[in-house]
């Protein structure tokens, strides 16, 4: 049988957009370097400087200065004159590479490429012998999650999210019991603590470094209705014991996400809202070929959330799980009332507002 006769453009084109891959996939690492080493946040105060300027400024070792802006005036990130050997990062793209950017800094996010890289030997075997890599393999995950979702919660939290859902924000400053379900550093918890001081706030994570962070960051704002514990919220086992529960990118991560939606629904007290915050997609691969993230959310699922619940022999859901599907787990669990918001700007997630009825 012959092979099909190829179709030469074809084939030099994916060829020419695969090494674009490359390319991009070495620059996302010199990304987290830049982020990491605050390379960005010093070249945004800076007009254009040499390398050895830059990397006094910076308190960096030149030599890896200079190699690293190498990568990046060939990436197109940072500009530079040959005439007077200077550097120059414009401010066009510091507004998406620096932490004052808030959650627009893209660069933050670089930082899951050589995290998840970290455990690719893993992942290999998991694909030959099933299974999954546990979260203990993934040593700098929760810092990374705390510094990622703590710039999305001062930028829109107490100010967009909360919002979306009618009459919360009378409820909390009347005074009601809330809860955050896999609650990671608390922060979430923490600012809604300190902006509704008459409401009482509880988070629950089974990360003793993330409870740990919540309870110290609590003590630090002087806030005395914000607690935490540490648990499996599988074992939730209240009765009617919350106005108001949150999860924030946290349910598609659990081993028994159908255990864990349906002790929600048992916990929150008659006319309580649950809000579930999860990842903005399909449940059908095809209707997300066009997602603006498919392609990083897909790895990112497959290389940690869907991983990690494998390991515990759980259902192995994973990020991309999407809006049929959620739909479906928060009807089964018990969920008659559920509508989904989105907001403008935000191309993560989908706020799912449910009621039991």
């Amino acid at each position: 049988m012959s092979r099909p006769e190829l179709d030469k453009g074809k084939k030099e084109a994916f060829a020419g957009e695969m090494l674009s891959v490359l390319n991009k996939a070495a620059l996302a690492l010199m990304t987290s370097i830049g982020h990491q080493t605050g390379l960005f946040d010093t070249m945004a105060g800076l007009s254009a400087l040499t390398s050895e300027q830059i990397a006094k400024a910076a308190g960096l070792n030149e030599r890896y200065v200079r190699e690293w802006l190498g990568a990046m005036v060939t990436g197109r990130i940072v500009e530079y004159d040959p005439i007077t050997k200077t550097y120059n990062l414009p401010p066009e793209h510091a507004a998406s590479l620096t932490r004052a950017a808030g959650p627009d800094n893209l660069a933050l996010y670089m930082q899951y490429i050589p995290l998840l890289g970290n455990v690719e030997d893993g992942i290999i075997q998991s694909f030959q012998k099933g299974g999954g890599v546990p979260y203990s393999a993934y040593p700098r995950f929760q810092k990374l999650q705390s510094e990622d979702s703590s710039s999305i919660f001062d930028a829109t939290l107490l100010q967009t999210t909360l919002p979306l859902v009618p009459g919360l924000v009378e409820r909390l400053k009347e005074g009601i019991e809330v809860a955050d379900i896999g609650c990671g550093s608390g922060h979430a918890v923490n600012l809604m603590a300190k902006a509704y001081p008459k409401s009482r706030f509880m988070g629950y994570d089974f990360s003793e470094e993330g409870i740990a962070a919540g309870k110290a960051e609590a003590k630090q704002m002087g806030l005395s209705n914000a607690r935490f514990e540490v648990k499996d919220v599988v074992t939730l086992n209240l009765s009617n014991g919350y106005d108001f529960i949150t999860t924030f990118d946290a349910v598609h991560d659990q081993a028994q996400p159908r255990t864990v939606l349906k002790a929600i629904a048992r916990v929150l007290r008659p006319n309580g809202i649950y809000l579930m915050v999860d990842i903005a997609a399909s449940s059908q691969v095809h209707e997300n070929v066009d997602h603006p993230l498919g392609p990083m959310l897909y790895t990112v699922s497959c290389m940690h959330c869907m991983t990690v619940s494998l390991a515990l022999n759980g259902e192995g859901l994973g990020a991309m799980w999407g809006q049929q599907k959620s739909l479906e787990f928060l009807a089964e669990a018990g969920f008659t009332q559920v509508e989904v918001k989105q907001v403008p700007g935000d191309i993560f997630n989908s706020y799912y507002i449910a009621r039991k009825g």
